[in-house]
């Protein structure tokens, strides 16, 4: 199998893969280096047999996504090659170092991705984000209702129901979905990654930064960069930002509003993996109300 033949048939890389007929080097669980006889390198993801099937639409939905990013020309994104339900594969990237003239072209084409807009927030197909469902029903704002009603009352509800979350700690993130429009910058809706924690910013070794595994929608630009200083930080953050900035300059007091953007990811965290990641979403949450 060459790149020519599985572009025009797809739906064959899961026969060539359970024959051997493709050498297959593991990654880590359940991602492929796919290597054609031709020599092209793709990049493979794959639903774990003992799960069983892979829910409906999750790997659909990442598929749109990068599409959907990858159409705006802003920023590099990973070609999808195969897109079924249960594998998907995209042109492989090889890593290489965060410099500072990557990190200066990747803020200035976060900015045109993000200034490519979207109809309306959400998004057209139903969206998956890590393993839980993201509720991409279109929406025409305000942005601050939509974020409040699909990115953070969800998880809030699951992090309550396995017990990631005390009482009182619902209690003050509940406070803030009520009162979020004291808090919030209504935007029109930006086409941005939506889970841009910065282990979905890949450096290659051709001196860009790509994104990878979204969860694509429209939504609020700062969301994208407020997710990159999760977790430690991306490399070169100050650097993305300042050449955000000067490509579409943010509005004022955008620092204060980071933790209320950084909440939805937070709160996907403690719905899915339970209360490990409680004192993240307690210190984000904090934060938005001291303003």
């Amino acid at each position: 199998m060459d790149m020519a033949y599985l572009r025009a048939h797809p739906e064959h890389l899961p026969t060539f893969l359970t024959h051997q007929r493709i050498r297959e080097t593991p990654v880590r669980a359940n991602i492929s280096r796919l290597t054609l006889d031709d020599g092209v390198s793709l990049f493979a993801k794959s639903w774990p047999e003992s799960s069983g099937a892979a829910p409906d639409g999750y790997f659909a939905a990442e598929a749109a996504g990068l599409r959907w990013l990858r159409a705006a020309g802003a920023v590099p994104v990973p070609e999808m090659i195969v897109a079924l339900p249960h594998v998907i594969a995209t042109e492989w990237v090889d890593e290489g170092e965060a410099d500072r003239h990557a990190a200066e072209n990747f803020g200035r084409g976060l900015a045109a991705l993000h200034r490519s807009g979207a109809e309306q927030f959400g998004a057209p197909w139903p969206g998956w984000i890590g393993p839980l469902p993201l509720d991409n029903t279109p929406s025409d704002g305000p942005w601050s209702t939509w974020f409040a009603e699909r990115r953070l009352l969800p998880y809030l509800r699951i992090s309550a129901d396995r017990g990631a979350l005390s009482g009182a700690d619902i209690a003050v993130v509940e406070e803030i979905i009520k009162t979020i429009e004291a808090y919030a910058v209504e935007e029109p809706p930006a086409r941005i990654h939506g889970d841009l924690w910065p282990g979905n910013l890949l450096w290659g070794a051709d001196g860009r930064g790509w994104l990878v595994d979204p969860a694509a929608h429209g939504g609020h630009r700062e969301t994208d960069l407020a997710t990159l200083s999760l977790f430690g930080g991306v490399a070169q953050l100050d650097v993305i930002i300042a050449a955000y900035r000067a490509e579409w300059p943010l509005a004022e007091g955008w620092e204060r509003r980071v933790p209320l953007h950084q909440l939805h990811l937070l709160l996907v965290h403690t719905a899915a993996f339970g209360a490990g990641f409680r004192a993240g979403v307690m210190a984000a949450a904090s934060a938005v109300l001291r303003g």
